[in-house]
């Protein structure tokens, strides 16, 4: 989101740089209120991330299924294996290597330091 405006809110692509409108009727989520369902709860989509980034490996969002089966098993063991669909994966993937390209990823180093800061 870039800006607002008055029936509407500016957004740009991360991909081509281009400015758009989005109204109430569009369908929009921020990143930051997306999670995950877990057997015990949920998990926030910047969590994630953060494993992933712990984890220091990516696989292609085209991998076959039973391979991001297995690496989403590695980075958050505890999915709910019924309500998360490859798909989510797979959009989950696309979306972590589309922040990282355009360098918007916090490395969990520096979140560490902000947060003492702040205190």
């Amino acid at each position: 989101m870039v800006t607002e405006a008055k029936n509407s809110i500016i957004v740009e692509s991360l991909l081509t740089g281009k400015r758009m409108p989005a109204y109430s009727t569009s369908k929009i989520s921020a990143l930051s209120d997306i999670s995950v369902f877990t057997i015990t709860g949920e998990v926030q989509l910047k969590e994630i991330f953060k494993k992933i980034q712990e984890n220091g490996k990516l696989i292609p969002s085209k991998a076959s299924t039973n391979e991001i089966k297995s690496f989403f098993e590695e980075i958050l063991p505890e999915y709910d294996k019924d309500r998360v669909y490859v798909s989510d994966m797979k959009k989950i993937i696309q979306w972590y290597q589309l922040l990282s390209d355009q360098n918007l990823l916090i490395e969990p180093e520096e979140e560490k330091t902000e947060e003492k800061e702040s205190e």
